[in-house]
């Protein structure tokens, strides 16, 4: 009998193992309903098999909620690689009701029955910013086990509509941040090219349903040949022989765009929900070989596609939708060092980007509700008019080509000019806040002349988060740490400090967690 060969078990990045940490703290603390957020190329597959697989060793049950076909075989995946056993409940697939963990596509539970009856001790739900909506979710969370442990699994906690997700999760535990995460090297750097606002597809005739722009009117105003033609130039003006993906608006839409980059000798195709897993698969495996550049799509490969060499976006499809909007950005953002990849690049002919803003200027995750669905994402307002990049209203002098703005200029032009986002913007000013403290450091001095020294250059303070792990990196060591410590007691002596100016200090370096150990030996 053959037998499959178990994968290695995925070793988790510190910050994964971090985050599992801190959902167990929460848990311990009596939270029952808990969302997981680990942004697009945070990890998140391993993070929900971590989860998955500690449970199982705990003797619990666990019911793993998916709500599209091609994730139960990627969650299947995952789980197999932490060498456990799983039951399905979808059509297709094993039923095995003695299996410890259940990946269930909601679809198919809502025509079984006897899961309501599966005595699961934790229900995980896979997009929960989706799975927990649905009317199996509620039935689950509210009806059928609302003693379990609820976890919310989801790159962004954004919907679209009046509930969020806050609504019904406790609380929340989360990776870092995507600028934090480009700036460990675990997501890729990203450059950014928009249109201006008077060269945008024109939406003055779309609807808005249901929170989003109605996809019969988006159809009329993007499927047109002039715009098609449009981004097959930009992208060879741009990106020429990439590996791209295209968000569409339909199917249609989506053979119309692929078509036009046939028509110009660049080898694309396109996949739909109808399209056969094999079929995918196949087109995934071509679009990373590099046999196909351009793959066009609509609603596919925003949820469930993991192809780091992928290296541009197009995105031709007006939303409303942050949560969308993150998910496609997100395809473009993972590291793939074996293609020799060194960014990604988002071409946007859809004006998304000046409605919902970057993943690099999110600071912290949050969980929205109701009342509080979370501030929008702010919009860079001009253009340069020597360069035509697109700044924020704010900035004075051109990044690009150092124009000085005095009034303000309105330029107008159909091709794509470079956006950056407001971290992008500031990451000089990061980088010689980093370098500043590092010198304080070796020369003895203290933390606050770095500090003095960004103020002189910049005429403003530098934020507290900026400062993590610019001495030490993103791995310090217990000497590390030490090191630090003692390097602070002896500021503190010299300058009258006490110890609360200590541990602050601490931990800006390290990060709030584990001081303890270092201070009391805890």
């Amino acid at each position: 009998m053959y037998l499959e060969p178990q994968p290695p078990i995925p070793t988790l990045r510190p910050y994964q193992a971090r985050l599992v940490k801190d959902l167990y703290t929460k848990l311990g603390e009596g939270y029952r309903r808990v969302a997981v957020i680990a942004g697009t190329g945070a990890g998140k597959t391993v993070i929900g098999g971590k989860i998955c697989a500690d449970a199982a060793s705990r003797g619990c049950r666990l019911l793993f909620l998916v709500h599209l076909d091609v994730l139960v075989g990627q969650t299947y995946e995952k789980m197999h690689a932490f060498g456990l056993p799983c039951g399905f409940i979808k059509a297709g697939w094993k039923e095995d009701p003695n299996a410890p963990i259940q990946i269930a596509s909601i679809q198919t539970m809502a025509q079984r029955s006897w899961w309501k009856n599966w005595k699961a001790q934790v229900i995980l739900y896979d997009e929960g910013h989706t799975t927990v909506f649905s009317q199996v979710g509620q039935t689950v969370m509210y009806e059928t086990h609302p003693k379990s442990v609820h976890l919310a699994l989801t790159a962004t906690p954004y919907r679209l509509g009046r509930a969020q997700l806050g609504d019904h999760m406790q609380t929340l535990v989360s990776s870092p941040v995507p600028s934090e995460l480009q700036r460990m090297g675990y997501l890729a750097t990203m450059q950014y090219y928009g249109v201006p606002r008077d060269s945008q597809i024109n939406l003055s005739d779309v609807r808005t349903v249901a929170g989003d722009f109605d996809e019969r009117d988006l159809k009329n105003a993007c499927d047109r040949p002039e715009l098609i033609e449009r981004i097959v130039e930009e992208y060879q003006r741009l990106t020429p022989g990439k590996r791209a993906i295209a968000f569409c608006v339909d199917i249609e839409h989506a053979r119309h765009v692929a078509e036009a980059f046939r028509a110009a000798d660049i080898a694309a195709d396109v996949v739909d929900g109808n399209t056969p897993i094999k079929e995918r698969q196949r087109l995934y495996r071509d679009l990373g070989s590099g046999k196909l550049r351009v793959l066009t799509s609509c609603n596919v490969i925003s949820i469930g596609f993991d192809e780091p060499s992928v290296e541009v976006g197009l995105m031709l499809r007006p939303t409303q939708s942050r949560a969308l909007h993150q998910q496609q950005i997100g395809r473009v953002m993972r590291i793939s060092p074996a293609t020799g990849k060194t960014h990604g690049t988002i071409l946007d002919q859809a004006g998304n980007l000046q409605r919902l803003g970057f993943p690099e200027d999110i600071k912290a995750y949050h969980l929205p509700t109701r009342k509080d669905p979370g501030e929008q994402s702010a919009s860079p307002m001009k253009q340069c008019p020597c360069c035509n990049r697109l700044v924020w209203g704010f900035v004075l002098q051109c990044p690009g080509c150092g124009y000085q703005w005095e009034v303000e200029v309105q330029v107008h032009t159909a091709e794509l000019v470079e956006v950056l986002s407001k971290h992008q913007q500031m990451l000089p000013m990061i980088e010689f806040f980093r370098q500043q403290r590092q010198k304080a450091f070796r020369e003895s001095a203290a933390p606050n002349w770095a500090k003095r020294m960004f103020y002189e250059k910049f005429d403003r303070m530098p934020e507290a988060a900026w400062g993590r792990g610019a001495i030490f990196g993103d791995e310090p060591t217990l000497a590390d740490k030490r090191s630090y410590r003692d390097y602070l007691g002896a500021i503190a002596q010299r300058q009258g400090k006490d110890l609360s100016w200590v541990i602050e200090e601490f931990q800006q370096e390290f990060g709030a967690d584990d001081w303890q150990e270092i201070f009391y030996g805890r």
